[in-house]
């Protein structure tokens, strides 16, 4: 059997209309991989899973799916990891509900990294930003890959305090690895493919639907050594991530905050369930040190501190201009001018425009 004939089986099956994971595992402990679940009678399938379902997995319609999935798996940097390849992380193929497919877009190296998710509010104030930013970057050098879901506010903030790092980010999402959503965080999306890594179990070109976020929030825990939530209400989804990651058996933490602040009460919620509370970078290695074998690296003694963006907007004066001419006129390698160009895109002082060109907005 070839690796594409064997992936075509794991994607008709996941493709099924209806044949939800809980099945699926039920068909693939009866029958084992997906060819031979295919290969089996109908009757006994149908005894499994019902006959509507045994019927739509045999329908013609599947075969489109599966073929477009095949060769957006045979473009560069995309690739479908099944439960059954060696590469399959295995910190996730632990947890109660593994995706049967793992739909991924950029550095796939970066999925057996030690990692640590950071989440919290989409309407972080600006002190909760910074603190995710810094946080990321500082544990990133540490030597974590940072795992959020690139949702506005604190996600945006970790995935770009990480994505300079060596270790730099995951983002799983609660679409198709080939949808962008939310669409602001397009230039987000699209750095992340360059230097970090798209993540999602849904189907290509599945759209953002509200139950997708639930099963995208126990992948971001699943991946994880641990759970940093920053700034979040009581009913919060953040708070949803944290819980499962407590019930898959990894450390949770949280900032606190002031007791007046709305995006405070959430962290303290969890703190009284029995999360750690965390005031710094050090206080989360101290607690992952030696934790399913990760050895973290020591902390530098140095602030982290970013390049201030006022200077580069003057740099940049008012006519459009390139990554890497903007980067010889600051003096800053070009990796860091598209990072804090993207920050400054996010902030609305600057627009990208066709051709690779940046902007400075009035």
């Amino acid at each position: 059997m070839s690796i594409q004939s064997g992936l075509a089986s794991w994607l008709r099956l996941t493709l099924t209309p209806g044949l939800g994971s809980s099945r699926l595992r039920d068909l693939l402990r009866r029958f084992g991989l997906p060819d031979q679940v295919l290969s089996a009678q109908r009757s006994q399938v149908a005894a499994i899973v019902g006959e509507h379902i045994a019927a739509a997995m045999e329908a013609e319609t599947l075969r489109a799916a599966v073929d477009g999935a095949l060769h957006w798996a045979g473009a560069p940097e995309n690739h479908i990891i099944t439960l059954a390849d060696e590469t399959y992380p295995r910190l996730l193929l632990e947890t109660a509900d593994p995706p049967a497919l793992l739909y991924c877009s950029g550095k796939l190296d970066y999925l057996h990294n030690p990692a640590l998710a950071i989440v919290g509010s989409r309407n972080a104030t600006a002190q909760g930003a910074r603190d995710a930013e810094a946080f990321a970057g500082s544990l990133g050098r540490a030597g974590f890959t940072i795992v959020s879901g690139l949702a506005l506010g604190i996600d945006s903030a970790a995935h770009l305090g990480a994505l300079d790092t060596e270790c730099s980010t995951i983002a799983v999402l609660g679409a198709g690895v080939n949808v962008v959503y939310p669409a602001a965080n397009a230039p987000l999306y699209k750095l992340i493919r360059q230097r970090g890594l798209l993540v999602s179990e849904f189907p290509l070109g599945s759209p953002p639907i509200a139950r997708n976020f639930p099963r995208r929030n126990r992948v971001i825990s699943g991946l994880s050594l641990g759970c940093l939530v920053i700034e979040a209400a009581p009913a919060s989804g953040s708070l949803v991530t944290a819980r499962t990651a407590a019930e898959q058996g990894r450390e949770v933490f949280a900032l606190p905050g002031s007791i007046h602040a709305p995006l405070s009460k959430g962290c303290h919620i969890l703190i009284k369930s029995g999360a750690k509370l965390v005031e710094s970078a050090e206080d989360v290695l101290v607690e992952l040190g030696g934790h399913q074998g990760y050895l973290p690296r020591p902390l530098s003694n140095k602030a982290v501190t970013h390049p201030p963006t006022e200077p580069l907007l003057n740099q940049m004066g008012h006519a459009p201009i390139d990554i890497d001419s903007l980067s010889l006129r600051s003096g800053l390698p070009a990796e860091r001018v598209s990072t804090e160009l993207l920050r400054l895109e996010l902030a609305g002082q600057v627009a990208s425009l066709p051709g690779g060109l940046y902007q400075r907005l009035s």
